[in-house]
């Protein structure tokens, strides 16, 4: 079932005096079984047939940090989702991206691809600005001196195995990089890069090995 836009939506449509081979952004003035519609590009007016599949609410949980929100998102009845693919929830306290995770589609019930009118629960996580957990190593035959810590930076910064990070005042060479599972298997052939030059995306990171650059003689203390 599909449903008629309101006026002053906007919309891509082909125009067939400036554009008629690709679409441009046409503004909708009288929506109708045949809408009036003005081309933003050039100021074109024409009619199309505009519809929009109908929508429904559907419960999304979202995780940041260990804390979690409940929301609801407005979403296409027949359109497939599935984890790993990512949207944009709006909510009172911020406009976030977010990483689907599970779909739950009954009581304890998760599958990783459905469609919308079958799921009752979208869970997903924020990935527009994450926390990367990061293992230092100390750089010098010690083993059992390692530390943790965490960064928090943009979900789209760019990791790569040799080069410099810096974080809570330190500085370290990155040389292991492990890969989320909700990550896209077509970004990455592996889950665990370790060859410089190596990139993975801050959001797609599940941990971050490196060695520390701080101080020729570095203590755990």
């Amino acid at each position: 079932m599909s449903t008629i836009p309101d006026a002053g939506e906007r919309v891509p449509l082909a125009c067939p005096s400036c554009s008629p081979g690709e679409q441009t952004v046409h503004e909708i003035i009288k929506p109708d079984g045949q809408s009036t519609v003005r081309c933003t590009e050039c100021g074109h007016v024409h009619k199309e047939k505009i519809e929009k599949p109908r929508e429904i609410p559907v419960d999304v949980v979202v995780s940041q940090d260990g804390d979690s929100l409940s929301t609801t998102v407005d979403a296409p009845t027949e359109e497939d989702v599935a984890v790993g693919e990512e949207f944009i929830v709006d909510t009172p306290e911020a406009l976030m991206q977010v990483r689907i995770t599970a779909l739950e589609v009954g009581p304890e019930q998760r599958v990783d691809e459905a469609v919308v009118a079958d799921v009752d629960t979208i869970w997903a996580r924020v990935v527009d600005n994450v926390t990367v957990n990061v293992t230092i190593h100390p750089n010098d035959t010690r083993t059992d001196a390692s530390r943790s810590l965490k960064m928090q930076v943009p979900g789209d910064h760019e990791f790569v195995v040799g080069e410099v990070e810096s974080a809570g005042g330190e500085e370290f060479e990155i040389d292991g990089i492990h890969v989320r599972t909700d990550a896209d298997a077509a970004d990455y052939r592996f889950d665990k890069f370790d060859h410089d030059g190596d990139m993975v995306f801050a959001k797609d990171v599940k941990r971050l090995y490196g060695r520390d650059t701080t101080t020729a003689a570095w203590s755990a203390w």
